[in-house]
């Protein structure tokens, strides 16, 4: 038999295995129809990989954090380490980014140093920055693919830039998140702040106690207090109560 007819009684699952008996080295195949990786061999229900969920509030907190993001152009979300407030944002900027509410995403962090020069790091300036950044990604892999990633960067509908990129420019038609905004000054928020422009949504995101800025340069909590009196400007205030992490996260934060 050649080798062709071989491999075509395999895929017709017409093998006979009998002729293979009392040889122990010498076994069939499986020839069953599983996942394949080519979309004519799957239904469309196997191919729905489900990268895009439906987010569900796990909190008091954040579900009026969630609520003041469909309701507002302009958000503020404080709040302690592992209460959400990033991942919410961006899951509610990819949730509008594919009902076509916006034509784009904008994410943008400082690049402050924790204690560490990024000089060290090899690379350009591109590749310096990119660790400072990674925490945006994960957050965007965990609602897309990967792969539907880096196509929409390629497209330029999904933008992330440090905060030092954003002067001089206007958003409109976007979702822009300001994430770890703890580590901006008061001038760069004023920046930031005011890059909004029309049919436009705007979170910024931090945690006014864990600043890597000195106290007094860090300007995320006096502008927070400032906007509490503007009606149409949401500042969500969360707490313990709210952090989704480990237990033991809520204790920490309780006691450092």
């Amino acid at each position: 038999m050649t080798k062709r007819a071989m491999k075509r009684q395999l895929r017709e699952g017409a093998f006979d295995a009998g002729q293979f008996e009392g040889d122990a080295k010498i076994r069939r195949l499986p020839v069953e129809r599983a996942w394949s990786p080519l979309a004519h061999n799957n239904n469309n229900e196997d191919r729905d990989q489900g990268y895009v969920k439906t987010i569900k509030a796990k909190s008091k907190g954040q579900q009026e954090l969630m609520d003041a993001i469909d309701a507002k152009n302009l958000v503020m979300a404080l709040g302690p380490a592992g209460t959400g407030k990033t991942y919410l944002a961006i899951a509610k900027a990819v949730e509008a980014l594919e009902a076509g509410r916006v034509g784009r995403i904008v994410l943008s962090r400082p690049a402050v140093e924790a204690g560490e020069s990024i000089g060290y790091l090899p690379g350009d300036a591109e590749d310096k920055l990119a660790p400072y950044l990674r925490p945006l990604y994960d957050a965007l892999s965990d609602r897309l693919s990967m792969k539907r990633v880096r196509a929409l960067m390629a497209e330029g509908a999904i933008e992330i830039a440090p905060v030092g990129f954003m002067r001089g420019r206007t958003l409109n038609n976007a979702f822009v998140v300001i994430d770890e905004a703890q580590n901006c000054t008061y001038g760069q928020l004023k920046m930031l702040l005011t890059r909004l422009g029309w049919h436009s949504t705007m979170v910024v995101t931090g945690d006014p106690a864990q600043s890597d800025l000195l106290p007094e340069l860090s300007g995320l909590g006096p502008v927070a207090e400032k906007f509490d009196a503007i009606d149409n400007i949401a500042v969500v205030r969360l707490k313990d109560v709210d952090i989704v992490r480990h237990p033991l996260v809520a204790e920490m934060l309780g006691v450092l």
